[in-house]
């Protein structure tokens, strides 16, 4: 790209529209409406702690876990930005125990929207980087209006997938199935801009792992020989920030592995399937990657709830293939 071109996501998002003859504009205005939230989301979290946003709300979500201010606040701007429009039959967050009706008054579209409001937001206090994670599917349910049936769909069935990342800048990253491609928010302008063009994972790139070593003593024995092999060789560094969003991008831009792994306090996994998992799978896909729960690819399994969790195994494809070998009980060789 020259030195003097300016490429906006909504230019980047026509561009890939006009490979398709057929396309109406609905999914290139739902992108729209999710770049526009997330310049919202991404104010309030640099101004959090200038206006009483930081802190506990005082509830729980169905996950169980103490919902922050600015979880509130995010899950409310991506709600109101994307249930007007007409370009979806329903919604699903994380923050909410059923799927997400589309107000009677509304015009219904052929689209899903999955969204995990606001990733790591147990950091948001320390001012660590946090983010939005959003899948987006098409409709399968024969009635007008969006079903559960809708939303249990596999990675594979994702037409688009992406995240938010509230850092020192602030990033939407994003996929169609046609590259994966970041963009930088210019708040001089008030644009997302293309920085990153077609990101591919390197491979295998920096050898790093990504994993919190506290929960060891709940790992299974292949588990801990995994991270043992890996700190054992001194070829690999670890990197770990707690923010799946954070964690994933450095792994996203300098290889390595992120590692979420099934324990004996969370047997089934912690990451959510589809709010989680399955979006950073397909980025990971498209960037040349791999996703895994350890055994099988993410992006293969047939969900069977709304918030069912996994546990993930995401990176730069030789060292995902690695780790499925040693929790196979094989030979790292």
């Amino acid at each position: 790209m020259p030195s003097t071109s300016v490429v906006t996501i909504s230019r980047h998002i026509n561009d890939q529209e006009r490979r398709h003859p057929d396309a109406t504009g609905a999914f290139s205005n739902l992108l729209y409406d999710l770049a526009l939230a997330a310049k919202i989301v991404s104010r309030e979290v640099n101004q959090a702690g200038l206006f009483d946003l930081l802190g506990s709300a005082g509830e729980t979500n169905v996950q169980g876990e103490t919902v922050q201010k600015l979880d509130q606040f995010a899950h409310e701007v991506i709600y109101k930005a994307m249930d007007h429009a007409g370009h979806l039959c329903c919604m699903a967050s994380e923050e909410c125990e059923d799927i997400i009706a589309i107000p009677d008054r509304f015009p219904i579209g052929e689209y899903v929207l999955l969204f995990d409001p606001l990733d790591g937001s147990s950091n948001i206090d320390i001012n660590v980087s946090i983010g939005t994670i959003f899948s987006i599917h098409r409709k399968i349910s024969s009635g007008e209006r969006g079903t559960l049936e809708d939303c249990l769909q596999r990675g594979t069935e994702q037409l688009a997938a992406g995240y938010v990342l509230y850092g020192s800048s602030t990033m939407l990253v994003y996929t169609t199935g046609m590259g994966v491609h970041g963009f930088t928010l210019d708040p001089s302008i008030g644009e997302f801009l293309l920085s990153h063009p077609d990101i591919r994972i390197p491979d295998p790139g920096a050898r790093l792992y990504s994993v919190n070593e506290a929960y060891r003593d709940r790992w299974s024995d292949e588990q801990r020989r995994l991270v043992d092999h890996m700190k054992g060789t001194g070829r690999y560094s670890a990197r770990y920030i707690g923010s799946l969003v954070a964690d994933f991008h450095r792994t996203l831009l300098r290889g390595g592995i992120f590692m979420y792994p099934a324990d004996s306090k969370s047997p089934e996994g912690k990451l959510r399937l589809l709010y989680e998992a399955a979006p950073m799978a397909m980025l990971a896909r498209e960037a040349g990657g791999r996703a895994s729960d350890g055994v099988r690819d993410i992006l293969d399994i047939e969900p069977q709830s709304l918030h069912q969790r996994t546990p993930l195994f995401v990176g730069s494809a030789p060292l995902v293939d690695l780790a499925e070998r040693f929790l196979a009980g094989t030979s790292e060789i």
